[in-house]
């Protein structure tokens, strides 16, 4: 393994539930970390490294805002997650129909 850090990938990134209420949170508006941070009952410095994770895996992005940073979602990103998921919908389309079929008989 190099040196550098290793990039999250987006399944990494949204494993932990905290990551996942960040990003909800994001999904409305963009907000400062300080903002973010009185949504948890964690440190300044954790939610930094959550925010550092999922913006390693391009899902939020941040920007300087006079003193202060705000993050926002990256939204085109999610479709990675879409594309995996979508392929379990056949899954489920199929089990669905099983099942009504067994209850109709």
């Amino acid at each position: 393994m190099s040196s550098t850090a290793q990039k999250h990938d987006v399944f990494q990134a949204i494993a932990d539930p905290t990551r996942r209420e960040v990003l909800k949170l994001l999904a409305s508006k963009e907000l400062p970390i300080s903002e973010m941070t009185s949504h948890f009952p964690m440190s300044r410095t954790a939610i930094a490294k959550h925010l550092a994770i999922l913006s390693e895996a391009n899902l939020v992005s941040g920007k300087k805002v006079g003193r202060e940073k705000r993050y926002r979602l990256q939204p085109e990103t999610f479709s990675e997650l879409h594309q995996w998921l979508a392929y379990f919908d056949q899954f489920w389309s199929n089990k669905i129909s099983i099942l009504k079929h067994v209850v109709d008989e």
